[in-house]
């Protein structure tokens, strides 16, 4: 199978090229470029600007891959407030561009979207059927990405993830161990609950999907994150603790005390319990998932 990779030299980007080469033939396209790309066969990469509508559509439609998997996106949360007109290009529209190519040529769309598209102002896991309602413009250009691709295709599934981190991208969890190194005292927002999320968990889960497509007929949207969930503070520590590292103190702080340009959901702890049904199983323990990450 014939797969594009659009955001390829992206976290998730090169962990699902790791995880499909193997098996298809994987195009991977970026603005920047993709220096893994030696250590993994079968892998095809061109340079393009997603929010070059033209040049994209026409790659697209020339490589004609089966699947896309739409990872490119602009997020950084708190830029994306100053940045609005890169961020709506790149979220929004690149993401109809993709969305249009992958109509003329019939390919089936994975696009990934956020837990930023919810306001966390519910209780519990959000599932698929709450209404999204963003409080920061990153949120909301993604949940226009999504909109994007329900109008425009009727082949398509949207995967929503959260906290996302791995190799190849700066992630909070490389954040945390180089402020380790120089600061004996961490301040970190204990009132934004999530479910931190590896890269290579989820490439193994679109992997599975990819491999299972029939199972997912019946759905177009499905939330996937490592299994249970945490505060950013609970986070850091287990970081600082899994990592070995002695003599850092990690202190809980309120969102409001970082003066951040961008707003958070308080919690945006997404229910994945369609996937479950999908998957026969949930992905690991998010803190299984960071020892894997940092053993490596």
């Amino acid at each position: 199978m014939k797969i594009l990779i659009t955001g390829s030299s992206g976290m998730l980007g090169q962990a699902l090229c790791r995880e499909l080469a193997a098996g298809h033939e994987v195009i991977g396209l970026d603005i920047g470029i993709f220096k893994i790309l030696s250590n993994i066969g079968r892998v095809d990469f061109f340079l393009a600007d997603i929010t070059d509508a033209k040049f994209i559509i026409g790659k697209i439609i020339e490589r004609h891959p089966d699947i896309i998997i739409h990872c490119a996106a602009y997020t950084n949360v708190d830029s994306a407030e100053k940045e609005r007109t890169a961020a709506n290009l790149i979220n929004a529209e690149g993401t109809k561009s993709v969305a249009a190519a992958a109509r003329q040529i019939n390919a089936f769309l994975i696009y990934i979207s956020t837990d930023y598209v919810f306001d966390g102002k519910k209780d519990s896991p959000y599932n698929e059927n709450d209404k999204p309602n963003p409080v920061g413009y990153y949120g909301e250009t993604k949940l226009k990405g999504e909109i994007a691709v329900k109008n425009i295709l009727d082949e398509y599934l949207i995967i929503r993830t959260s906290w996302l981190y791995g190799k190849g991208g700066r992630n909070f969890i490389g954040a945390i161990l180089d402020k380790a190194k120089t600061e004996k005292t961490i301040k970190v927002v204990n009132d934004q609950i999530g479910s931190p999320t590896y890269a290579d968990d989820l490439a193994k889960a679109i992997s599975y999907i990819i491999g299972h497509r029939l199972l997912t007929v019946d759905y177009r949207l499905v939330h996937i994150t490592n299994s249970c969930s945490c505060s950013w503070y609970e986070f850091a520590k287990e970081i600082i603790n899994t990592a070995g590292i002695k003599g850092v103190n990690v202190v809980p702080i309120l969102s409001q005390e970082l003066n951040r340009p961008a707003k958070r959901p308080k919690m945006s702890v997404l229910d994945n319990g369609l996937f479950r049904k999908i998957y026969g199983r949930g992905l690991p323990h998010w803190k299984d998932a960071l020892k894997r990450y940092l053993k490596q």
